[in-house]
């Protein structure tokens, strides 16, 4: 196997059996620790500190330590979050929430950054352009990492479904499910048997095995990337003052107008991952068929979603990004519609299922675009411009979060087109714009380059 596929492949695993225990830890978050709001808490604690730390800490800490060492360092806070569960209250879970999120923009950051270089020294190896290399690798790394929903769900679905869990859902509350849901009808279906200590320590020990087969993963058999640059006879990082490194984050926000648009793109990500993983299968899925479907309708989403990165990861060099921006936002444009006319009720159930599979369908664009994009457009300044990624993601979950326990379900899926339809506007901007700045810098180079013909001719 090529050695820089092989790379991708190791970071995508790592990545695959870390998130089979986070993302099966936060979807039950809210579920399994609903006392005093325990659940809600921990999770509006993690995009919080990620905030942070995407302002801080991801630019240097790449430059620190290189990128396989921040992706093993930021995967250990993982580690110590899922310990944290077996002995869940408000002194173990909120420190190491905290310790996650500081841990989690790094580990984003680190990770596209390594792809964008190893897909860029590929497209060099083979004569490609580097744009469709790390669209590919991207494709690659989002195939494996979605799968991991599908596990982790299934995971927990398998573990719990020794408790039964089957609920009547009454009339009058699927009246006031779907997006009729104001805060009103999300008591009766939480009502379910809580799983025995036993089963939770069970799933927990299999997840707290899985993060750490993904930092062992990566300790024994991911290449450093700033030695495979420094082998092949590429320029690394050039290193930059403390201070300069800290600001560098700020400094390409307000320098770069481009990326001043593309915010919006992960802004909007948050927000919709956030309603999918919060409203939808608490006032759809768990409303109107109980709490022990959410897990099979998150693999719809997750796989969906996992297999749409491949393959968009694969076409996008034919389509281009922009056709794929488009069908991304006229699926959850469909999503919303649906989502605001339809009235959920168990009779319908393959309903429940399509929508999060639809959904995932949109999801992988946002996954694999946005990298990759910000990859191309900002390859001078990558670990700056994923932090700013990470940090406006991290800023749309806390949105989403945060007016979770105050607005009813329509108002946002309101909230989600009005974004959705600036983000649009804005991407279309940045592509209206793009070509003239490329078109510029590359008569700039050609001047240049015709200067110094010049010169020697002279000489």
């Amino acid at each position: 196997m090529e050695k820089n596929l092989r790379n991708i492949l190791v970071v995508s695993f790592g990545f695959f059996f870390n998130f089979t225990a986070f993302g099966g830890l936060q979807n039950l978050q809210s579920s399994l620790y609903s006392e005093g709001g325990l659940g809600v808490a921990t999770l509006s604690t993690i995009y919080g500190s990620m905030m942070l730390s995407s302002m801080f800490l991801s630019p240097l800490l790449i430059k620190k330590f290189g990128c396989k060492w921040t992706m093993v360092g930021s995967m250990s806070c993982y580690l110590t979050f899922s310990l944290a569960n077996f002995y869940a209250n408000w002194y173990t879970l909120i420190p190491t929430s905290i310790l996650l999120g500081l841990g989690a923009a790094p580990l984003w950051a680190s990770q596209c950054t390594y792809i964008t270089i190893v897909g860029n020294l590929q497209a060099k190896k083979e004569k490609k352009l580097g744009k469709d290399v790390v669209n590919q690798y991207f494709g690659v790394f989002f195939l494996v990492f979605q799968s991991s929903g599908v596990c982790g769900n299934l995971i927990s679905s398998l573990v719990f479904s020794q408790t039964p869990t089957h609920v009547t859902i009454p009339d009058s509350q699927l009246q006031s499910c779907g997006a009729k849901d104001c805060l009103m009808a999300t008591v009766a279906s939480n009502n379910t048997s809580k799983p025995s200590k036993q089963l939770i320590y069970t799933l927990l020990s299999i997840f707290n095995g899985s993060s750490i087969l993904a930092i062992l993963l990566l300790i024994v058999f991911l290449e450093s990337v700033e030695d495979r640059m420094e082998n092949e006879g590429e320029a690394g990082p050039r290193s930059s003052p403390l201070w300069s490194t800290l600001l560098a984050t700020f400094m390409l926000f307000k320098n770069d107008k481009r990326l001043r648009l593309l915010i919006l793109l992960p802004l909007y990500s948050g927000m919709n991952q956030g309603f999918m993983n919060g409203e939808y299968t608490k006032s759809f899925a768990t409303c109107a068929l109980g709490i022990h479907f959410v897990g099979y309708v998150m693999i719809c989403f997750s796989g969906a979603s996992s297999l749409c990165s491949l393959l968009y990861g694969k076409i996008s060099k034919y389509t281009g990004r922009a056709a794929l921006f488009t069908l991304g936002a006229v699926i959850h444009f469909s999503c919303f519609i649906t989502l605001l006319l339809w009235h959920p009720n168990p009779a319908h159930l393959p309903v429940f299922f399509i929508i999060p599979g639809l959904w995932g369908m949109a999801d992988a664009v946002w996954q694999t675009q946005n990298n990759a994009l910000y990859g191309v457009l900002f390859v001078r300044n990558k670990e700056a411009a994923f932090a700013n990624y990470r940090l406006g993601e991290s800023l749309g979950y806390v949105i989403a979060f945060g007016y979770s326990s105050f607005l009813c379900v329509s108002t946002k899926l309101g909230i989600l087109l009005g974004v959705l339809t600036v983000t649009m506007m804005a991407y279309g901007i940045v592509e209206y714009l793009e070509p003239k700045t490329t078109n510029k810098s590359v008569a700039t180079e050609e001047k240049s380059q015709a200067e110094r013909e010049e010169m020697k001719t002279q000489v």
